[in-house]
Formats: C-alpha cells, sequence, structure tokens
C-alpha cells in the first residue's frame, strides 16, 4: 500500500535479510539532491500525518479572532459599549486547548511506546472532532457569560486532548517511515500544516465577515456574529473528518517493531544463570563446551539475544525510565524540554493575543465592530503571509543544508532582537515599524524554534521511547504556552507591567533558549537514533560493556576475549 510505505533504515529488509546502516547511508547519499519534491507516498503520509497540526493552529489560533467576536457577543461590548471579559477568564479560556494538549501529548506518546502507534492513531483524532462539535454547539440558553465561558473552556480543553495526542504520534510515524536522507524535510513539511492553518484561520474569518457583511454592517444586526463565530471553529471538521478512516486502518511500522525488541534493557536471569554455568565449565569444571572456533560461544549469544527479543516484544512500563536513566539521554531530554518550554512562552504569548497586540500597537482599529474585526483579521492574514507561513518553507529548504542546531540558535536570537527592538523603541517606534518587527519575528519563529522544537525530538531519541520523550518535551513547551496565555492579558496592563515590559520577559526567553541549544542540543541530520541505540543495547546485553552507567564489569568479559 503506497500510503504507508516506509523508507527509513532498519535492521533487515522485507525479506529478512541483514542490512547494514553504512549500506543503507551509502544508497542514500547516492540517490540524488536533498531537495526535490515530494513522492506520491509522501504526499499522502503528509495529507493524513498533517491535519492534527492543521487542526492544532488552526484552532489555537482561530480564537485569537473568535475571543473579539464572544467579547462582543457576551460581554456587553456591542454598538458602543464598554466591554468587561475579565482578562484572567479569557486567558483561561484562550489556555484551555493547551491544558488539554499536556494530558493529551503525555498519555498518547506513552501509549503509543507501550502498545504501538497503531494502538492509539485515530482515537486521538475522534476526541478531538468530538470536542469540535461540542464546542460549536454552545447553547444560547446558558444564562450568564461566565457559564457559557465554561462551556467553551471544557469542550476546547477536549479538543486539546485530541490535537495534543496527534503531536507525539504523528511526529513518530513520519520519522520512522522517511528517508534518513529527507526526513527533516518531511518532518517540516508535515509541521508546516501550522503555517496553513493559520493562514486558512485568518482567510475563513474574512470570507465569513463578507458573506454576513449586509447584515453587520449594512443593517447593524450583531447578533448574527453568533452564527460567524460557529462557521469560524466548525469549518475544521473537515480535514478532520476526511483523514479518519486512513489513521484507523494503519498498519504498524517496521522500524518501531525493530526498536521495541530492546525493550528489554538487561539481561534476563535464565540466560546470566545458564551462560555463568557454562563458563565455568569452560575453565576446567566440567565438559568443555565452547570450542575454539567460537561455534558454542555464538550459539549462547544467538540463544540469549533470541530470549531478550522475545522479552522485548511483551510491553513494558519502565522502558522510558530506564532509558533516561543514563544522563546523555536524559540531559538532551531536558534541553529538548526547556527549548520548547521557552519558545511556547512566547510563541503562543504572541499568537494566542496577536489581535491584542495589533490593536495595542495601533493597527487594528474601526469606526464600528465590523470595521474592527475585519481589520483585525487582514492583519493577522498578512502577518501570516509575510512571517508566518514563508517560515516555515525555509525551513524546509534549509534544514538539510544548515542542520536543526544552526537553524534553532538563529531563529531564537533573530526572534529575540525583534522584540527587543519593539520593547526598547516602544514609544518611539510606529505602528509601521512595530508591525514589521513583528511580521519578522513570525518568520524567525517558524524559520528556527517553533519548526526545529518539533523536529529534534522526533529525530534525537530511539523509537522504543520516542513517543512519550517527544510527548514530554512537547507538554513542557505547553505549559510555557499556558503561563502566557494565562499572564499575558494581566501582565500586559498598563497598571501592571505593559506591554513593552511582557516584550522584554519574551526577548530574555530567546535569548536563554539560543544558549541552551548551543551547549546541550546535538545535531541529528544524519543521525539515526535507532542504530546508536541498538549499539548501546548490544554492547551491554551481547558484549557485557558498561555504558553510561555502572554494571558489573567483566561478567561477560570472556566474550570480547574471544573477538567479539
Amino acid at each position: 500500500m503506497v500510503l504507508w510505505q516506509e523508507r527509513a533504515y532498519t535492521r533487515t529488509d522485507e525479506n529478512g535479510s541483514p542490512v547494514s546502516f553504512e549500506e543503507y547511508k551509502e544508497r542514500e547519499q547516492k540517490s540524488g539532491g536533498r531537495w526535490k519534491l515530494m513522492s506520491k507516498s509522501d504526499v499522502q503520509l503528509y495529507s493524513v500525518t498533517g491535519v492534527g497540526f492543521f487542526l492544532d493552529s488552526y484552532d489555537l489560533f482561530i480564537v485569537n479572532l473568535v475571543t473579539p467576536i464572544w467579547t462582543y457577543l457576551y460581554w456587553g461590548g456591542l454598538q458602543g459599549k464598554t466591554q468587561h471579559y475579565p482578562p484572567l477568564l479569557r486567558g483561561l479560556v484562550n489556555a484551555a486547548a493547551n491544558i488539554g494538549n499536556i494530558i493529551g501529548q503525555l498519555t498518547f506518546g506513552y501509549l503509543g511506546d507501550i502498545f504501538g502507534r497503531r494502538f492509539v492513531y485515530g482515537n486521538e483524532l475522534i476526541i478531538g472532532i468530538v470536542g469540535l462539535v461540542l464546542l460549536i454547539s454552545l447553547p444560547n440558553i446558558i444564562p450568564t457569560p461566565t457559564l457559557k465561558a465554561a462551556w467553551i473552556f471544557c469542550w476546547r480543553f477536549v479538543l486539546g486532548i485530541g490535537i495534543g495526542g496527534d503531536y507525539p504520534i504523528s511526529a513518530a510515524i513520519v520519522a520512522e517511515r522517511s528517508h534518513l536522507k529527507r526526513r527533516g524535510q518531511l518532518l517540516g513539511w508535515i509541521f508546516s500544516n501550522q503555517g496553513w492553518g493559520n493562514l486558512a484561520g485568518s482567510i475563513v474569518t474574512l470570507i465569513v465577515l463578507a458573506c454576513f457583511g449586509l447584515a453587520l454592517y449594512g443593517e447593524g444586526k450583531y447578533r448574527q456574529l453568533d452564527a460567524v463565530w460557529r462557521i469560524q471553529i466548525g469549518i475544521a471538521l473537515i480535514p478532520a473528518l476526511a483523514t479518519l478512516w486512513p489513521r484507523l486502518t494503519m498498519p504498524e511500522g517496521r522500524k518501531f517493531l525493530e526498536s521495541r525488541e530492546l525493550n528489554r534493557s538487561e539481561r534476563p536471569e535464565s540466560v546470566n544463570s545458564r551462560l555463568s554455568r557454562k563458563s565455568r565449565k569452560s575453565h576446567g569444571e566440567g565438559i568443555e563446551l565452547i570450542r575454539s572456533d567460537g561455534t558454542g560461544l555464538q550459539e549462547e549469544i544467538d540463544a540469549a539475544r533470541a530470549e531478550i527479543e522475545d522479552q522485548g516484544r511483551r510491553p513494558r512500563l519502565d522502558v522510558f525510565f530506564v532509558y533516561f536513566s543514563e544522563w546523555r539521554h536524559l540531559k538532551t531530554l531536558l534541553g529538548t524540554m526547556s527549548c520548547w518550554f521557552l519558545l511556547d512562552v512566547a510563541f503562543y504569548g504572541t499568537n494566542l493575543n496577536q489581535s491584542v497586540i495589533l490593536q495595542e500597537i495601533g493597527y487594528s482599529t474601526g469606526k464600528n465592530e465590523y470595521d474592527f474585526l475585519k481589520r483585525n483579521a487582514i492583519g493577522n492574514l498578512i502577518i501570516a503571509v509575510a512571517g508566518y507561513v514563508p517560515g516555515y518553507f525555509a525551513t524546509i529548504f534549509f534544514i538539510e543544508k544548515l542542520g536543526r542546531r544552526w537553524i534553532q540558535i538563529q531563529g531564537f536570537l533573530v526572534t529575540g532582537l525583534m522584540f527587543g527592538v519593539i520593547a526598547g523603541g516602544y514609544n518611539h517606534i510606529g505602528t509601521a515599524g512595530k508591525f514589521v518587527c513583528l511580521a519578522i519575528a513570525q518568520f524567525f519563529f517558524n524559520f528556527g524554534p517553533n519548526s526545529t522544537t518539533f523536529i529534534i525530538p522526533a529525530e534525537v531519541f530511539p523509537s522504543r521511547v520516542r513517543g512519550f520523550a517527544h510527548g514530554v518535551s512537547a507538554a513542557t513547551g505547553k505549559l510555557g504556552a499556558i503561563l502566557s496565555a494565562l499572564l499575558f492579558n494581566y501582565l500586559s496592563g498598563p497598571n501592571i507591567m505593559g506591554l513593552a515590559n511582557v516584550l522584554w520577559i519574551y526577548f530574555a526567553c530567546n535569548i536563554l533558549g539560543a544558549i541552551i541549544t548551543y551547549f546541550v542540543i546535538p545535531e541529528t541530520k544524519w543521525r539515526d537514533a535507532d542504530v546508536t541505540d541498538y549499539e548501546e543495547w548490544m554492547e551491554r546485553n551481547v558484549l557485557g560493556r558498561a555504558v553510561g552507567w555502572k554494571t558489573r564489569e567483566g561478567r561477560w568479559s570472556w566474550l570480547r576475549r574471544k573477538g567479539l
């Protein structure tokens, strides 16, 4: 089946013949240029796995365009009246999907590693669809604005669980089925659906407002905004329903199954006892069982490997914790977690509140509600077209040339610089200047850490822990997003810190992210984490060498004396 064609490295081919990583890498290097259009199977994989990120972006950023409508409808802001949507409540509603994301990322990432990708893929999308349907079904008979906000919060939370589950599983599936040479590009393509979701949100808003233009602008029937926001959000059901069946019928990937065979982190006791007994006999306590040609030894190695791999096929709940008990693995995880956290503080603080920022810098104005909503949507659209979407494609084009670390570092630095310019010259730079700096920041968010903090965890960890490790990294990022969503409206108020000082916080987050990337994050270009994981497993379980922690060195030292 073309849709789920696998092109990643596995230790054996489809016929069961062994394949060395060197052979695979050499074949990949001779396969042509890094930059080319996707194959048919790549396009299909892109369409099925990318829809979750489209929904993520569409939902998370459409709320940026819908919030003014909720303010008008439910918080007394219609027809020139003063709005009173409480900032902390608004922040909580904005953060609802991100809160759900954390649960989805951790839960589905963990289940995907334990029971397999096929076990969970599609189920997370069903949860998202249920949340989306019930969100737009908000009953108008709910008496108070606070209770309406509670309804919106609850179902955006459920929607967020489904969207969150898509992060680690889709990332793992793409990483485990892609050519090594173009793995970063395809992951970039998948994640670029965030850009299309953001762009689609602005376009849909303009189209829907145009359809309701006569009623809203000409006749002043602003209560019809109730239909506008439901259509804005509900349109996301189309791609979700279209890709549900292919997800539910996905076969399990060979690369993941191979990696899961290594889940037995130490030799079974039965193997230890048998080999220890054989070793004693070979030293004169009994009949010589291991001949000088190594035949008997190889039989014992094969038997040990077979028993270990048989146990590795069984679900293990502690694999993640065993793997990250090594400091070098844990250090990398802490690096991906902290970089994603720092990014999302600034990224979601900006994007969830972009309408507020545009209004603060003097862009979103209008003589009535319709003019304000239209100008706000146009401003978001311009930033998406000028900065947000092109940033993804810059990453796709350069990621196999420049590497992941360089793109992440320069993205953090340039984005931080833009926030520093706006904050430092807030009272001196005009609206146009601030708008341009904001667009540049959006470009380098995506030609930078917003893309690479997603790509690196999908590449740097082996398949058997990739889902949960990616989910933990993403969930930590969402903590930053929640923190920013909850506090932005409060801290940016003129009587607290003001917008300029909040932007200084974003500046600091970006600079710190660049420093952590430089010292902690490894380059993953041309690296296969499963190959490294297998080599470490062989040293521990066949050669008996210590790898990263204290082991009973020498227990199998006689294997090394045999040249193995």
